[in-house]
């Protein structure tokens, strides 16, 4: 191993609190590989620069099994993942879950999604609308939007929302007790074991369902499978587009150039969802591998066994990848960001997101010209202790029009 000196932990400082952590800037230009004592104890390497975090989820010598791993956020134990919960797999085990559910993720389905994710925006605007400002954004619009399309495209009871949105929250938050936690994950499972008891008896066009119903014997699952599988695409499915959503608007509204740009050309909004994924960046814990084998990153000598993580809050404000990376930029050519990830591993309802995204977003800027944030910034409250980053809450009003 090269000599130099490891940071200690992850880096968590923000200056400004739509940017990433302080030392991000540091790195990248004079440590871009570094190695890294976590918390646990054990030392490993730290990934801040595009090309290199691009390449730790593409070799195949790095494995994601989260039991191979150091704790890279905590001291505490981490909670085993559940059966089926893929995220966590290498091939050929990763392969066969994400094949068993690719097919509720086509382009072909993401779009016929489309008419039923622009009805919930209308809904939910029309409530807000009827209320009149302020409101917390947070609740009456990016949460239940995406939380209510994953409970249908999963099978899930609309009733359930508060319940999972819940537990969802506990199970992301590195700063609670390792019991709590451990509860919210007991409750998750007992909810998933009983919706996969009725969805067997009492089938529906879901995606519970098919997992329950398969086509033939070799595409069964346990329960506790199906359990784990779709638990993570609960979580997933909600938490990260109803943050970008949140903190999405916050910042285009703080950048009122791009703002008007948006409200000018509406074809902008695909790019613009891109920037936004690009600049805000918001899974903060990024990506944790382990290397299979001895090798070289960056002129670094990588051992087998050790833990590495690929900065994403990072890779996507490289400089060499992104001209002016710390502006946001609707119009920005080529975002190729790192977001939902890349390789095998990406996520699997990126498609989705994106659609969700832009309906939301064209939506909200559309019914409200004069849409503003209610509190000063410093009552803003960012979600700092969770994996998932974003704001808690967030008050917005407008001007009535009648």
């Amino acid at each position: 191993m090269n000599e130099m000196p490891p940071v200690q932990g992850l880096p968590t400082h923000r200056s400004c609190p739509y940017d990433p952590p302080d030392d991000y800037t540091r790195l990248r230009a004079e440590r871009p590989v570094v190695p890294i004592v976590y918390p646990d104890g054990n030392q490993g390497w730290l990934l801040s620069r595009y090309e290199d975090v691009k390449t730790l989820l593409t070799d195949p010598r790095f494995s994601s099994e989260r039991s191979r791993s150091a704790r890279t956020r905590h001291r505490d134990t981490k909670p085993a993942m559940p059966p089926g919960a893929f995220i966590s797999m290498d091939p050929p085990e990763h392969t066969r879950y994400r094949r068993l559910v690719s097919g509720r993720f086509t382009t072909r389905k993401m779009r016929e999604l489309e008419p039923r994710v622009e009805a919930y925006a209308r809904q939910f605007l029309d409530r807000m609308e009827e209320k009149g400002g302020p409101v917390d954004l947070v609740e009456e619009y990016a949460l239940p939007i995406p939380s209510l399309v994953i409970s249908d495209l999963l099978g899930v009871p609309s009733g359930s929302r508060a319940d999972f949105q819940r537990w969802s929250a506990d199970v992301l938050n590195v700063e609670l007790p390792l019991d709590q936690i451990k509860a919210s994950i007991n409750e998750f499972s007992r909810f998933m074991q009983d919706l996969i008891a009725f969805k067997k008896k009492e089938p529906g066009d879901d995606l519970i369902s098919d997992l329950v119903h398969p086509g033939s014997e070799d595409d069964r699952l346990t329960d506790d499978e199906v359990a784990g599988l779709c638990t993570l695409m609960l979580i997933a499915g909600h938490e990260s587009t109803s943050n970008m959503l949140s903190l999405g608007t916050l910042v285009t509204l703080r950048n009122e150039d791009q703002l008007s740009a948006l409200r000018e050309n509406p074809a902008l909004i695909d790019s613009a969802v891109e920037e936004l994924l690009r600049y805000l960046s918001i899974v903060q814990f990024s990506f944790t591998r382990t290397a299979l084998e001895d090798m070289e990153i960056g002129g670094h000598r990588i051992e087998a066994g050790q833990t590495v993580v690929g900065a994403m809050v990072s890779a996507n404000r490289d400089p060499e990848s992104f001209p002016d990376p710390d502006r946001l930029i609707f119009d920005r050519q080529d975002a190729r960001n790192l977001a939902f990830g890349h390789g095998v591993h990406m996520c699997i309802g990126h498609q989705l997101a994106r659609i969700e995204m832009k309906v939301a977003f064209r939506r909200l800027f559309e019914r409200f010209p004069t849409l503003r944030i209610a509190v000063p910034d410093d009552q803003i409250r960012f979600k700092t202790d969770s994996v998932v980053y974003g704001v808690w809450e967030l008050p917005v009003t407008w001007d009535a029009t009648r």
